[in-house]
């Protein structure tokens, strides 16, 4: 994710993300999913009307996002494309991850943030390492799911990878679990530009990615 120095924020959000990952159930509620993504970080979780943007590496600087009602409508049409089935509904999670890029930018002043951030960006508020990625992008599912906008999926709690013996650099992502066949996907908008849509695969197959 961003190499081997990791600030204070970025080491508790792992821990946490690391030790609940041992106890909490693949879907464990809006409750558990909320302890695991905000918990280390003393933020709360997010509404229908609000939800707090994380940025500049390990959720060191904060941004408050009103959801208003043109917001709200944006996201029911963009998440109408995906009613048809689980796969389409991942590709509308993905439209939605786009517009909600360049929407939080707006109060974060993210535009123009690049992919893969590292640390040579550390503290640099206008980017993102993947503690503020996937718990912004919790936020979005969340927040989608809150709106009745998930027909297939339920939110899980944040996953992390990379360990020290195994000589992978810690990275975390945000996690959706498909209904019908309990397989997690992985929502990952780290590895992606200002505007772009974030890249999901299962969580299975980003587990054994650099």
């Amino acid at each position: 994710m961003v190499g081997i120095a990791m600030n204070i924020g970025m080491k508790a959000a792992l821990a946490g993300l690391f030790a609940l990952a041992a106890v909490l159930p693949a879907a464990a509620g809006s409750d558990g999913v909320a302890a695991a993504a905000y918990g280390s970080l003393s933020l709360s979780p997010p509404t229908t009307s609000e939800l707090t943007v994380c940025h500049g590496f390990g959720c060191q600087y904060r941004a408050e996002l009103g959801i208003s009602a043109a917001d709200q409508a944006a996201l029911r049409k963009l998440m109408a494309a995906g009613s048809g089935s689980a796969a389409k509904e991942r590709q509308a999670v993905a439209a939605a991850g786009a517009w909600f890029d360049k929407r939080i930018a707006q109060v974060a002043g993210t535009a123009g943030h690049v992919a893969r951030a590292n640390r040579d960006y550390m503290y640099d508020k206008r980017q993102f390492d993947c503690i503020d990625t996937s718990r912004n992008t919790t936020s979005l599912l969340l927040l989608l799911q809150e709106l009745g906008l998930l027909r297939y999926h339920t939110v899980a709690a944040p996953e992390a990878r990379g360990h020290i013996f195994d000589f992978k650099a810690p990275h975390a992502t945000a996690v959706l679990v498909e209904k019908e066949t309990g397989v997690k996907w992985s929502i990952d908008a780290w590895t992606r530009a200002y505007g772009q849509a974030p890249e999901i695969m299962t969580l299975d197959r980003w587990m054994e990615s650099d």
